[in-house]
């Protein structure tokens, strides 16, 4: 293997990534329609793709993004944020800091 094809090898995983990422984007179905389309076509990247997948789209008349999650993903809670949200209130005073304020004056010598 060759210098040529580790670059080649980065460069067609880059662009799978690209094409993977359109699917926050653009329906499932279509971007199924659009990799062979664009691979018929002979254009081998991520932009073909999308262009093909929302020609799909616009053909079948359907919404091409979406900007909603689906909704039967769930919610990520993290740890910290439902311990928080489970505490009781904090009835306690301030502290004070008035008696910082000595080291705020100048020292007389």
């Amino acid at each position: 293997m060759d210098q040529g094809d580790v670059a080649a090898g980065g460069d067609g995983t880059r662009a799978l990534i690209e094409v993977l990422l359109l699917g926050r984007h653009l329906h499932h179905e279509y971007l199924v329609t659009g990799l062979p389309a664009a691979l018929r076509a002979g254009a081998l990247t991520a932009d073909a793709v999308a262009r093909e997948a929302r020609k799909a789209a616009e053909a079948d008349e359907a919404p091409a993004a979406t900007t909603e999650p689906e909704p039967n993903r769930a919610r990520v809670t993290f740890l910290t944020e439902r311990r928080l949200a489970h505490l009781p209130p904090d009835t306690r005073t301030l502290p004070s800091v008035a008696a910082y304020d000595q080291l705020l004056r100048p020292r007389q010598r």
